[in-house]
């Protein structure tokens, strides 16, 4: 079977976005499934950029490397090379859903459903410092999917 290419979109993809694709790889890998995970952001502030260093510390202390990943802004094109797409809020599927282009059919969605928990955003740690909490949602959410896809 081909793999699976999932690509998670937050505001600036330095912190819940950089976050989820490297847990969602990471544990997809620990799953067996075979699955492709990259992310991006709706803003451009920060292409280039490694994720904030809070949450880079934040992933380490659980276990997670950030250090390869980079910003990159997402562009209609994302929609032609992923089999899902997936928000960190309401906000940011909003204005992924703006970009999709016409006739497109790629699943669009929320994360944090998979966490099981009623919750429909990953709150944004550059904003509410919870660099923890925001990780912690974020495995839920990815032990969710994984439990989906296998």
């Amino acid at each position: 079977m081909m793999a699976r290419k999932i690509l998670i979109v937050c505001l600036g993809n330095i912190c819940r976005s950089p976050t989820a694709e490297v847990v969602l790889r990471d544990k997809a890998r620990a799953a067996g499934i075979d699955l492709v995970v990259d992310s991006a952001g709706t803003g451009d502030w920060h292409v280039g950029e490694p994720p904030h260093p809070p949450m880079v510390r934040a992933a380490l202390r659980a276990g997670y490397d950030l250090s390869g990943v980079r910003a990159r802004q997402i562009s209609a094109g994302d929609f032609g090379r992923f089999d899902l797409i997936l928000a960190a809020d309401e906000e940011n599927l909003a204005d992924v859903e703006a970009l999709r282009p016409a006739g497109d059919t790629t699943p669009l969605s929320l994360f944090a459903p998979y966490a099981g928990n009623g919750l429909r955003a990953i709150p944004d740690p550059y904003f509410t410092d919870d660099f923890d909490g925001a990780l912690a949602l974020v495995e839920r959410a990815a032990d969710g999917l994984i439990a989906q896809l296998q």
